[in-house]
């Protein structure tokens, strides 16, 4: 199991608050994003959370961010046995939004905490419950108005993990398609590669979407195989 799933969520709730109705923050209340998101693959995750936004999704301004999961992955293997990895975990995040005519910036910073255990033909062994500090930064611009680019980078210390995405669509049929890469990897020396295709903010209902896939390589396995993920978030 990665964060990749609970990165792709904070990228799409940012995402629900570029398309939102700059109208909508008018009276000064307190705006949310509610999302969700699973990821199926070798390792699989599912997360959820809110973001906060305290102005407008359109202006400058502070923003917080809180999300939870949990997921599965393989570990070991070789001359060592095969495990498997359970974690949950969680972060609270404050931060600052930068809006431009190009597009906008997020920077946030804040408390993580991480519980795993280790499920193998000994057991299962509960590792004890980690707390650190996670860095946060995403990028959403529009090249063009019928473009799409995103960047995400993000530290741990709690797991001491690190990630990054990097996407870029084009407008068509509803949502920006196009391609998409990411990397994981943490202190466990467990790493995944990722390279795919997304469709972003896709809209039904009161509701918007991304899914990703492609084909990912990941240790142990250290052999190509697929991915999907679908996020869901909707602005209140």
């Amino acid at each position: 199991m990665s964060n990749r799933a609970t990165r792709s969520l904070a990228c799409a709730a940012f995402a629900a608050g570029l398309v939102c109705d700059p109208a909508r923050g008018d009276d000064g209340a307190v705006r949310a994003v509610l999302f969700g998101s699973m990821e199926a693959g070798a390792s699989t995750f599912s997360a959820s959370g809110t973001k906060l936004v305290f102005d407008r999704f359109d202006r400058d301004g502070p923003v917080a961010l809180v999300t939870g999961g949990s997921g599965v992955r393989l570990e070991g293997g070789g001359r060592g046995p095969v495990l498997m990895r359970l974690t949950a975990l969680g972060a609270a995040l404050g931060g600052y939004q930068f809006i431009r005519e190009w597009g906008a910036v997020t920077v946030f910073a804040g408390p993580e905490a991480s519980w795993e255990a280790l499920s193998g033909p000994g057991g299962v062994q509960a590792l004890p419950l980690r707390a650190g500090l996670r860095l946060h930064g995403e990028v959403w611009a529009r090249p063009s108005e019928g473009t799409l680019a995103t960047a995400t980078a993000i530290l741990g210390s709690a797991r001491g993990d690190a990630y990054a995405r990097l996407s870029w669509g084009t407008a068509l049929f509803g949502a920006y398609l196009g391609p998409e890469a990411a990397v994981y990897g943490d202190q466990t020396d467990y790493q995944k590669w990722s390279l795919g295709l997304h469709a972003t903010d896709y809209a039904m209902g009161g509701y918007r979407f991304r899914l990703s896939a492609g084909c990912q390589i990941e240790t142990p396995l250290n052999q190509w195989s697929p991915y999907v993920t679908l996020a869901i978030w909707s602005a209140l």
